[in-house]
């Protein structure tokens, strides 16, 4: 069998969204299986954002790779990002009309290939990506896609990487990237990390008891299946 290519990977990569579509509407906001890890999520990026002496955000610059339809860049913004500085990229259409539809308009959302996105070189601050790599199951694309997220940073900002570190055995679609990996990814970079977000099975059982039961039951290290990292690239 030959090597996968670029577009072989996203043929596959835009099938597997489209197969996952119909469950989008599963993750109800008002949910405390889905809010209570999205409030964890929140609170340790602005604690790691805190740390990198990045402030004040308004005058940095931010794109993320694969930004569905917009949720955590319109967090962003609400934590000082000023909306002009703000660009997305998303593969999938209908979420890149949904991003396009709630973020202000000043927020530029290009739609297509992050891998291939035409910025000059250390044109950002801050590159994240939020749960797009594990949908990678090429390793070569996945390179090539870091790759590309590096140089787009300029030195002394980061790769902001919020993403699952075990396998799915009940989704083929997605592979857990470890660590291990990442490092592999940026070889170049200065990686701080923090595991968190109960596996969504267990967050599930128990909000279903008792929402509050969460964070009794996320103070279990092993029990947690993601992991927040600050990437950063030297001045």
């Amino acid at each position: 069998m030959g090597p996968v290519t670029d577009e072989a990977e996203i043929a596959r990569i835009r099938g597997s969204y489209d197969r996952r579509r119909a469950s989008e509407s599963q993750w109800d906001a008002l949910d405390p299986a889905v809010y209570r890890p999205v409030q964890e999520k929140e609170r340790a990026i602005v604690r790691l954002l805190a740390r990198q002496g990045l402030s004040p955000l308004g005058d940095k610059r931010l794109l993320e790779v694969g930004c569905g339809s917009g949720d955590d860049l319109l967090y962003m913004i609400r934590l000082g990002f000023d909306p002009d500085n703000v660009v997305g990229c998303e593969l999938m259409g209908h979420r890149a009309a949904a991003a396009r539809h709630r973020l202000p308009r000043g927020t530029e959302v290009a739609e297509g290939d992050a891998a291939t996105l035409e910025f000059p070189s250390g044109t950002f601050d801050v590159v994240m990506q939020s749960t797009v790599f594990t949908s990678l199951l090429d390793c070569t694309y996945q390179k090539r896609l870091a790759d590309r997220m590096w140089d787009l940073i300029r030195p002394g900002g980061g790769v902001l990487w919020f993403d699952f570190i075990y396998n799915n055995p009940r989704n083929p679609d997605v592979r857990g990237v470890p660590l291990s990996r990442v490092r592999q990814l940026f070889p170049a970079g200065r990686v701080e990390h923090r595991r968190l977000g109960l596996a969504p099975p267990i967050a599930r059982r128990v909000t279903a008891v008792r929402p509050a039961l969460y964070e009794a039951v996320n103070l279990v290290p092993a029990l947690r299946t993601h992991v927040l990292c600050w990437i950063a690239k030297s001045r």
